[in-house]
């Protein structure tokens, strides 16, 4: 299941963007002459076009049509369609966009049936390992232009990640950004509370909150997804194997390169329950550990508005979610809500927990390849913070972030584009479909519902569903 369609990604964004999209569509000219080019090579960029000249040149593309299959559905839908307005008049190709909420099951299908898109974004790198394994020739390897472009604006982490066995296939799309901890910037300041820099900061942090505000709790928190129940629990014990373990355990874990319920593991997820199962920690406004399960996810954090709560780790698409708690609620360093990154071991020590989606290509009709360059370029990452409302973000290094819609975005981008920071993707993401999206979610549940049960035991038992090829 994506990460889109369990509510992880880039979740309902607001309305705004589709009226944004209105006026962008009314505002655009009709292509201009020869704004596609003639002949293989391309044509004449039309005035106002330059900046898809590279894309104009890699063949004739007037009057033609990419077809575009995604899970991306709802107000995202309508900016990443508004995205594409000006590299259609400019090109003159017609951009078909389809989005499915069956996407990871339907897109196999249709590869099988010979009605493979044009064009995928594929939501996690798993399913994209997988795709190439099971169709070998089916999707492309990635182009020059394409490969160029991630090379030049995205860091090697996320190359690695639409890489199969040394190819590079996909090109990184939006992304997100899941190692913040959401808090009240007033309510800091009041107290004379300093963002940690350190994990034992942070623990520290939380038994001064303890101890100095007996009435509220320090952290609140909800896992309730539905038939995804569990999801924002896995997040935790991924953030923290990052920081008890490391990267190089971490990706020993997903690819079972080491079971499941490593010690290391183990003791990962220890380290969550410290603050997950402590009862003089949470849950702020909501109950006691138990409400954890039945709390929905994206209400888990409402609680810092009342002042009943103090801190909820959840990522920086958590911020479209603040509307419907209370209207007009302000997402700044000093404004009603802010974000600070979870911290590491040490201050020098930045992992970043993430997720995101990534463009694969089926043909190479010169307008396919052309497009799918665009989007591995700055100018669509550019384009897309134009027309998109709170809760995206892209890992591309070309991206003005100025031009993106809240402060956390744009912290949240600057983070995923830095080589100071050590980005991993979402291991239930990586996992089989059997683990990650199934006795993962639903082990962590039960960790939380139940106290008896010990983490070695809840590990041990989400080992044993493994699949065995």
């Amino acid at each position: 299941m994506s990460s889109i369609s369990r509510g992880r990604g880039l979740a309902a964004t607001m309305a705004g963007t589709a009226a944004l999209a209105a006026v962008l569509a009314a505002c655009t000219p009709p292509p201009s002459e020869g704004g596609g080019g003639e002949g293989g090579g391309g044509g004449e960029v039309a005035e106002g076009c330059e900046d898809y000249a590279p894309f104009i040149e890699m063949g004739d593309l007037q009057d033609t049509e990419v077809s575009v299959y995604t899970t991306i559905t709802g107000d995202e839908a309508t900016a990443q369609e508004a995205s594409y307005e000006e590299y259609e008049r400019c090109t003159g190709t017609d951009i078909v966009y389809e989005a499915n909420d069956e996407f990871e099951a339907q897109i196999a299908v249709r590869i099988q049936s010979g009605s493979a898109p044009d064009i995928a974004y594929i939501p996690q790198p798993g399913l994209l390992q997988r795709l190439v394994k099971d169709f070998p020739d089916a999707i492309l390897p990635a182009s020059e232009e394409v490969a160029a472009n991630v090379d030049e604006f995205f860091t090697e982490e996320w190359r690695e990640y639409g890489t199969v066995d040394g190819t590079l296939y996909g090109s990184p799309l939006g992304a997100n950004a899941k190692s913040f901890v959401w808090y009240s910037p007033s309510m800091f300041a009041e107290a004379g509370y300093e963002i940690p820099t350190t994990w034992d900061e942070l623990i520290a942090l939380s038994d001064r909150i303890v101890a100095e505000h007996p009435d509220t709790k320090p952290w609140c928190v909800g896992i309730a997804s539905g038939d995804a129940t569990g999801w924002p629990a896995t997040d935790w014990l991924e953030d923290v194997v990052l920081r008890t373990a490391g990267p190089d355990v971490y990706d020993q874990w997903y690819t079972h390169e080491i079971p499941f319920d490593d010690p290391q593991v183990v003791e990962a997820l220890d380290t969550a329950g410290e603050i997950l199962r402590n009862p003089d920690y949470v849950n702020g406004g909501l109950g006691d550990v138990s409400s954890i399960a039945t709390t929905a996810w994206d209400a888990g954090g409402f609680p810092i508005l009342d002042g009943s709560c103090w801190m909820h780790r959840a990522a920086n698409f958590y911020g479209v979610n603040w509307q419907q708690a209370q209207e007009g609620v302000e997402i700044a360093e000093d404004g009603d809500v802010f974000a600070f990154y979870l911290p590491g071991a040490t201050a020098d020590e930045k992992p970043m927990l993430g997720g995101g989606e990534f463009v694969v290509s089926f043909e190479e009709r010169p307008e396919v390849q052309a497009f799918h360059a665009f989007l591995a370029s700055d100018v669509w990452a550019n384009d897309k913070a134009e027309v998109s409302n709170a809760g995206w973000v892209s890992a591309n290094s070309g991206l003005d972030v100025e031009l993106l819609q809240s402060p956390i975005d744009r912290l949240a981008s600057e983070i995923l584009a830095s080589d100071e920071y050590t980005f991993r993707f979402d291991a239930s993401d990586l996992m089989p479909g059997p683990v990650g999206a199934g006795s993962f979610w639903t082990g962590m549940t039960n960790w939380l519902s139940d106290p008896s049960t010990s983490s070695e035991q809840v590990l041990s038992d989400i080992e044993g569903s493994w699949p065995a090829s």
